[in-house]
């Protein structure tokens, strides 16, 4: 591989609500991007509050009776950050230039390819000059991890006072946005979920989005896609607006943390392969598109393409697979999230919740349908939030009291929204569902009833691991912890320091035990010919012709994803061709033996 001017060439992706709220606090001064969740403004204004008597800052709370509360809680806590992380970062140059012992430390810490690493290790060999040098050398060379920010595009909630609907402008993702826009940062919001027309257009409010007379960009757009059609759909309809996606993000659709957006059966390989060959021309139309959203806004447009990344996140493991990423596909980072998980310096998770992730295994991690967005959530068996709710149910309680709302997106009972997850909505199903109890099967109405009561808070349970860890109390009603990691936990069973993750991903050590862990490609193709299996033998509605040509699509995408693979592995991993050959055989015999059913002839 060749050397890279990069510091690192991996990134913290979002995980939850909580578990990377402070991780810029965390690794930042390490030179590690890592992504704060901006959704719930209520943990984040406790986390104000804790760092701020943490690092004797003065704290001024923010309360709800404040008109625009939501978005100077965020603002308030991201300036917070960046000031801690400025002020660790300076005392972290200083230690490496006053201890070769130190300095020694880190380099373990940095890839072996990078030209970085090569200069601090030439710093070691200095003699009386050794401070003065290194200082020099850190202050041109050594830069903070960036404070980057994540929106869930979907949670975008209208706000209500007595009744009154609020702006557009307050709306949750909203107020987010304008949050980070107003903060002292420089940095990137990554949007997932989907597309959000009426958000992407509330971006042209902040001139940070747009290039200064040099071109340059104080705060960047990074986009979360499942593949190349999304991206350049939604980075042309940014690009008119006169605003630039500076990354696009890759990520799996189903072996990944939290919420899954499975793709039509396109896979990760063959996905990364289509940005790897139309990357200049996705820079090039796009940047023809954002020259005319510039010109019309009479804004000085650059010359030449701004920077544009392609980065990839999801089931990776081991150097090998994370070096196979940067070398073949040439993406310039590697998003590594389940497995920080099991690190106390970089993440926040509860003992008792990251006891019950050490000792996961892959039966115990499943896609669940406990998300009130209707969408599948990749979580683990044994939480407390399951607990809770179970004990609810069983007591005839079922449903969450819904403090925050964040997910109160369903207009079922009105235009204020519920969530599905509220005792409130549960309530109210339970009894349709029972004036129709006599009319069904026991069978097809408990299964009627498990997913209606499924839904558990995660506004609160994503939240808690938080407030655990920081011993921050924790009022109402007990929902527990809701985490929410990828399959990839099973092959990770103990905690490790940040500096053993480091050396595991750069390849100088492993943390992994001696278990039999698939390919991460592998992997995904299982979950994704598993997907297909279980969609069509629980389908609910009458059967039709739009959802049979649906699966015939979507088993013919990874029929085409095999044969791709089965090409790329001849010539690439050789060392473990025959495995991934073997089961690249088994799924396609899988795959074969999968019947989509057919509609009957009239």
């Amino acid at each position: 591989m060749a050397l890279t001017k990069s510091l690192h060439s991996f990134h913290i992706p979002v995980m939850g609500l909580a578990y990377t709220i402070d991780s810029p606090i965390r690794v930042a001064q390490y030179g590690i991007s890592s992504v704060v969740s901006i959704i719930d403004d209520e943990l984040i204004e406790k986390m104000n509050a804790f760092y701020s008597k943490k690092f004797n800052v003065p704290y001024q709370e923010i309360t709800k009776k404040v008109q625009d509360y939501r978005a100077e809680r965020i603002t308030s806590y991201l300036n917070l950050t960046d000031t801690i992380v400025k002020e660790k970062f300076v005392n972290f140059k200083t230690e490496l230039s006053e201890s070769k012992a130190a300095l020694e430390h880190f380099i373990t810490t940095l890839p072996n390819t990078s030209d970085f690493k090569d200069g601090l290790s030439n710093l070691l060999k200095e003699g009386v000059a050794f401070k003065d040098k290194a200082r020099s050398y850190l202050e041109t060379h050594l830069k903070a991890g960036t404070i980057d920010v994540n929106i869930m595009t979907k949670v975008d909630k209208d706000n209500f006072i007595k009744g009154e609907q609020l702006p557009t402008a307050y709306n949750d993702a909203h107020a987010s946005l304008r949050g980070f826009a107003n903060s002292n940062l420089c940095s990137s919001v990554i949007l997932s979920a989907g597309m959000n027309p009426r958000l992407y257009s509330y971006f042209e409010n902040f001139k940070d989005f747009f290039p200064d007379v040099n071109g340059h960009l104080k705060k960047k757009i990074i986009l979360k896609v499942s593949d190349y059609r999304s991206a350049i759909i939604q980075g042309k309809f940014l690009a008119k607006k006169g605003l630039w996606v500076s990354e696009y993000r890759i990520e799996s659709g189903l072996n990944c943390g939290g919420h899954a957006f499975a793709t039509e059966g396109f896979l990760l390989g063959p996905i990364l392969e289509e940005f790897k060959t139309k990357k200049i021309e996705l820079i090039q139309d796009t940047h023809a598109v954002y020259v005319k959203g510039l010109n019309q806004k009479e804004i000085d447009a650059p010359e030449q393409p701004l920077e544009l990344k392609i980065t990839v996140q999801g089931g990776v493991g081991t150097a090998e697979e994370h070096h196979f990423l940067l070398e073949n596909y040439q993406v310039d980072s590697v998003g590594w999230g389940t497995p920080f998980l099991l690190v106390p310096e970089a993440t926040s998770v509860d003992q008792q919740t990251r006891d019950l992730l050490r000792s996961a295994k892959e039966k115990d991690l499943y896609l669940s349908g406990i998300s009130p967005l209707g969408v599948p959530f990749n979580t683990i068996k044994g939480t407390t939030n399951e607990f809770h709710k179970q004990k609810r149910i069983a007591n005839n309680k079922a449903g969450s009291s819904c403090p925050k709302k964040f997910l109160a997106l369903s207009k079922a009972f009105g235009p204020e929204g519920i969530c599905t997850a509220s005792k409130k909505y549960q309530d109210v199903k339970l009894q349709e569902l029972d004036a129709k109890k006599s009319g069904v099967s026991p069978a097809i109405y408990e299964n009627a009833k498990a997913k209606i009561t499924e839904k558990a808070c995660l506004c609160v349970g994503l939240a808690n691991a938080s407030y655990l860890e920081n011993d921050i109390d924790i009022k109402g009603q007990e929902q527990g912890v809701v985490i929410c990691p990828g399959p990839n936990m099973a092959y990770f069973d103990k905690e490790i320091s940040l500096s053993q993750m480091m050396q595991h991903i750069n390849g100088n050590a492993s943390v992994l035990s001696n278990v039999d862990r698939p390919n991460m490609f592998t992997k995904e193709l299982k979950m994704y010919v598993d997907y297909l299996k279980n969609d069509i033998d629980t389908i609910s509605e009458d059967l039709t012709a739009k959802q049979i040509k649906k699966w015939t699509a979507f088993k013919s995408n990874l029929f085409d994803g095999i044969a791709y693979y089965e090409d790329l592995f001849v010539t690439t991993l050789s060392s473990k061709y025959t495995t991934i050959q073997k089961e690249l055989q088994f799924y396609k015999n899988e795959l074969t033996h999968v019947s989509i059913p057919q509609l009957e002839a009239v």
